[in-house]
């Protein structure tokens, strides 16, 4: 889903994602336990070295899924060799989505996109395809970073074009250093 001409986190910077300090200042369970809930079908968009994919997993319990999609198959191998021989691992899908598309086919209950929206050029056939793939009355947690990468305006723009396309602000939740809103679709 990125363009050649936006920057995305390299693989061997994967571990910058996923640490303890990560860990005590963006808290997955404090972010997502409101929204994420056992026996969801829940998406982990840019899911990364899987920081989130893994606490997803853990809260929608034995009967949910996560998929866990990124674009770079270094991401996903990173996920699959921290979740394989784990409880989890029969809980967590790996996808790997195409530079232009996300290509997941199930229907999901959430989707987490976190710090990767800025990266897409087309946001609003980025938000066409979560709408086509998210079921009625399901839920986007869209997180981008403050500092450095998206701006006030930057954020607000992509959420009209969000709301342009049926997905409906309903949340601001306070997220450390980021611009965050919860979508619903209506």
């Amino acid at each position: 889903m990125v363009g050649k001409n936006k920057r995305m986190c390299p693989v061997e910077r994967a571990g910058g994602l996923d640490n303890r300090v990560r860990r005590l200042l963006q808290n997955p369970q404090k972010i997502l336990g409101n929204y994420v809930k056992e026996g969801m079908t829940a998406l982990d968009l840019g899911c990364g070295p899987g920081f989130f994919s893994v606490e997803m997993a853990k809260m929608v319990g034995e009967s949910g899924i996560v998929i866990a999609a990124d674009l770079q198959e270094g991401m996903l191998q990173k996920v699959k060799d921290k979740i394989q021989g784990t409880e989890i691992e029969k809980n967590i899908q790996l996808h790997k989505c195409k530079e232009d598309k996300i290509g997941v086919t199930e229907n999901v209950d959430f989707i987490l996109a976190f710090y990767m929206v800025h990266e897409v050029p087309d946001q609003k056939k980025l938000f066409e395809e979560i709408k086509s793939i998210l079921k009625l009355n399901g839920k986007v947690l869209i997180v981008e970073p403050k500092l450095f990468h998206v701006s006030k305006q930057a954020f607000e723009e992509t959420m009209i074009i969000a709301k342009g396309i049926g997905l409906e602000p309903v949340e601001k939740p306070k997220i450390l250093l980021s611009r965050a809103a919860i979508l619903e679709k209506w």
